[in-house]
């Protein structure tokens, strides 16, 4: 079969400059943050650089050498950069722009005729495969720091098209691309150009199911944790316990700030929110990633820790006891101290078993004069672990 590589430039350069002027339009909406902007000029200038070059032959080696393959240059420049964006990182306007140019200026001093399309190939092919690679380890760590499954799409399709041009500029440095000119007759270049355009133009999908999942994830993490402390809330309780038990034995505590109501009406909401918060942040340091802290409601909290032994898991207690205790001492400028009450149950019953059996211990300790740990062993009984 023939393939025409002309064609495959006109084709891939109007679909690169339709899907660029969609995500254009997308960022226009002002919903978006500023990736679809760099991601739809990428693919804009992509676009307008394929065109260009399509005209070889037709328009001065100038427009379709130097120009042409100057705005492609940009355009992957800008894809990298749009990557980066969505990965929260800044980016240098001044130094994307340095690169810019000094990367084109062997386009319109080195390589500015239609002579030289072989060395032009291989320089500009390294160069995009070189991008594609950059755009890889970005898409490798969004999927370890933000769990983005559809990263490894994004790895996924740009592997191919990085392979693709390494190969094209080795073919271009060994002189195995056949004819004096990029459109002469037909050789193994076109099949190369056919595959790339392919994955161009389906890996500009890949940033927008990244975004969807990204906003899933924000929408999973709001619906499973309290907005003012950050710790999970009922629902993502639920799900965390099932998750957790599943796998190992678990201890449940059932934590109540003593002297709360106390605090709230002696120095605000504001103070109280504070402490809340402080306790939070007490409880994770503490936890490590043994375990998950929960708002149960008001002031009180649940945790929820894997389970080695009784004594074990009253010494974790008891250090989550001291480290908000010592938390508080810093606090001068409180008229009631917060102390912590802390029942703790264990077993392979359901969450709200255990639960009710944490809550029994919270009210024994409550009545045994508060700031202590009391452990229920079974229904029924329980071993108490004063402060």
């Amino acid at each position: 079969m023939v393939l025409d590589l002309r064609t495959i430039y006109v084709v891939c350069g109007f679909a690169c400059l339709v899907l660029g002027c969609v995500q254009l339009l997308a960022f226009a909406t002002g919903r978006f943050e500023r990736w679809p902007l760099w991601w739809g000029g990428s693919n804009v200038l992509l676009g307008l650089g394929s065109l260009g070059v399509a005209l070889r032959d037709i328009a001065p080696d100038f427009i379709t050498v130097g120009v042409a393959n100057s705005l492609t240059l940009a355009g992957y420049i800008a894809l990298l950069a749009a990557i980066k964006i969505f990965a929260g990182k800044h980016i240098n306007l001044r130094g994307y722009a340095a690169v810019i140019a000094i990367g084109s200026l062997p386009l319109f001093l080195v390589f500015d005729d239609g002579a030289s399309y072989l060395p032009r190939i291989a320089y500009l092919s390294f160069v995009f495969s070189f991008c594609d690679l950059a755009i890889m380890r970005e898409g490798y760590r969004l999927v370890r720091r933000e769990t983005l499954v559809s990263g490894w799409i994004l790895v996924g399709l740009f592997a191919p098209t990085s392979l693709i041009f390494a190969g094209r500029a080795t073919l271009a440095l060994l002189g195995r691309l056949d004819g004096d000119g990029l459109f002469d007759k037909p050789s193994g270049d076109q099949w190369l150009a056919l595959t790339a355009a392919v994955f161009i133009c389906l890996r500009g999908i890949t940033i927008v199911l990244m975004a969807s999942e990204r906003n899933r994830n924000k929408l999973i993490e709001l619906a499973h944790h309290d907005p003012l402390t950050g710790a999970m809330n009922r629902s993502g309780l639920a799900s965390a316990y099932t998750r957790l038990a599943g796998r190992l034995p678990v201890a449940v505590f059932l934590i109540d700030i003593d002297h709360f109501k106390t605090l709230n009406d002696s120095h605000g909401h504001a103070v109280g929110d504070r402490i809340l918060s402080l306790f939070v942040q007490v409880a994770k340091s503490q936890l490590g990633v043994r375990g998950i802290v929960a708002r149960q409601g008001g002031d009180e909290f649940v945790l929820v820790v894997e389970y080695t032994t009784a004594d074990e898991a009253v010494r974790l207690a008891q250090r989550i006891r001291a480290a908000f205790a010592d938390a508080m001492s810093r606090e001068s400028d409180l008229q009631v101290s917060p102390t912590l009450s802390i029942g703790i149950a264990e077993g392979r019953n359901s969450l709200e078993r255990l639960l009710e059996r944490a809550d029994e211990a919270v009210y024994r300790a409550k009545r045994n004069g508060r700031d202590r740990v009391e452990f229920q062993t079974q229904p029924g009984e329980a071993v108490e672990k004063a402060a």
